[in-house]
């Protein structure tokens, strides 16, 4: 009963088992059974995945990535390189005379415009007259403004403001400082005695001697009542909490940890071992249909490439496609050089017409003295004799 406790090992996996100490006899004669039954469950499901990889990286391998180099291939040459050619070709020149008509058309005319009629205009028009009037005119006109500002009209509104100001201040202000320091401040103080000893005395003494113990009895008796109210309020929710517990909660968790727990952890280990095991029968299957497909179709196909194909192959290249490309090599080098012997003598042809209708002209003299830069190595002057010149010699001036 205490074996299936340990840690079993599947191959290079370990199934740890961990389970608790109340498993009992029924649970270990349940095991086996229904491990049993989730392997013939999870078998086809796990060759049925093991199939769809295999096929999903074959199909990867042999189609897609070969597919996919081929559309790469297709749309580089189709569309990349058009349309890089397209750029280069036509829309940068394109582009450059356009942006050279636009410049001619809209720029340069208004630049010209600026430059030649708009900034004379209004630097000896408009600039030049106002910086004259400014210092010519306007700053005398200004300075001399200013100095009757400070000497006769300044003084002239200091007396006549402070002339204004003693009249206001002993025709508003004195009156109205008399009224309040004589007959307002007094009145008040007056009315606030009389407030003090009539109204505010007689509702401080209610407040304090009939208000306050009113306010604490009422206080007092709530507290009692509240604190009685919480008081049933607690043991009303102990009750009903025990209640709870005693017929919900306990028997969910004894059902929880008695009966779903024990089945969950049978089967994620009973699915976590079938899947396993059903790993380790695919694979064998797999190798067994990939050994009897090398038996019988790989193995007589490379034996076919190796003893025929390679041999047939081999001597097409050797006597058929190596001598067709000398001779095609042989026959494009001897249509080359027809080609550019009939073309040269065309050409021949044609200058010697055009000498026949025209005439050579006047050869032109040269303008320097022609005179080799340097001789070739070993040679030497007329005289057997001398000695040859330096491989290189600068130019003789004459």
């Amino acid at each position: 009963m205490d074996q299936e406790n340990q840690p079993r090992a599947y191959g290079n996996h370990q199934a740890p088992a961990h389970y608790e100490s109340g498993d009992g006899c029924l649970t270990t004669l349940i095991r086996i059974p229904v491990r049993i039954v989730v392997l013939v469950i999870v078998l086809p499901v796990r060759m049925a995945w093991d199939a769809l990889v295999a096929t999903s990286r074959a199909a990867d391998r042999m189609l897609l990535r070969p597919v996919g180099r081929a559309l790469a291939w297709l749309c580089r040459v189709l569309v990349v390189i058009p349309l890089v050619r397209l750029y280069e070709s036509v829309l940068t020149p394109l582009g450059h005379g356009l942006r050279w008509l636009g410049a001619a058309v809209f720029v340069w005319p208004w630049v010209a415009l600026w430059r030649h009629v708009v900034v004379p205009v209004v630097r000896y028009g408009i600039v030049a007259p106002a910086v004259w009037l400014y210092a010519s005119v306007l700053t005398p006109v200004g300075h001399g403004l200013r100095r009757v500002y400070r000497v006769l009209l300044v003084p002239a509104g200091r007396g006549v403001a402070t002339a204004i100001g003693r009249l206001l201040t002993a025709l508003f202000v004195w009156p109205v400082v008399g009224v309040w320091r004589y007959v307002l401040v007094p009145l008040a103080l007056t009315l606030g005695r009389l407030a003090e000893y009539l109204i505010v005395a007689p509702l401080a003494w209610t407040y304090r001697e009939l208000l306050t113990p009113l306010g604490h009895g009422i206080a007092w008796l709530a507290g009692v009542v509240a604190r009685g109210l919480v008081a049933a309020v607690r043991g009303l929710g102990a009750a009903v909490a025990w209640l709870v517990v005693t017929v919900l909660v306990t028997p969910v968790g004894w059902i929880r940890r008695r009966v779903l727990a024990p089945v969950a952890r049978e089967m994620a280990a009973a699915i976590g071992v079938a899947w396993r095991i059903a790993g380790y029968v695919s694979r064998a299957v797999g190798r067994a249909l990939a050994r009897l497909a090398w038996y019988f179709i790989g193995a007589p196909v490379a034996w076919t490439y190796r003893t025929v194909c390679t041999p047939v192959g081999h001597f097409v290249r050797d006597m058929v496609w190596a001598p067709a490309a000398r001779a095609a090599v042989e026959a494009g080098r001897a249509a080359r050089g027809a080609l550019r012997t009939a073309r040269e003598t065309v050409r021949q042809a044609r200058r010697d017409a055009w000498r026949a209708l025209v005439g050579r002209g006047p050869v032109p003299e040269p303008r320097e003295p022609v005179a080799p830069l340097a001789r070739t190595l070993g040679s030497t002057t007329t005289v057997p004799s001398a000695a040859p010149e330096p491989e290189i010699s600068l130019r003789k001036q004459g």
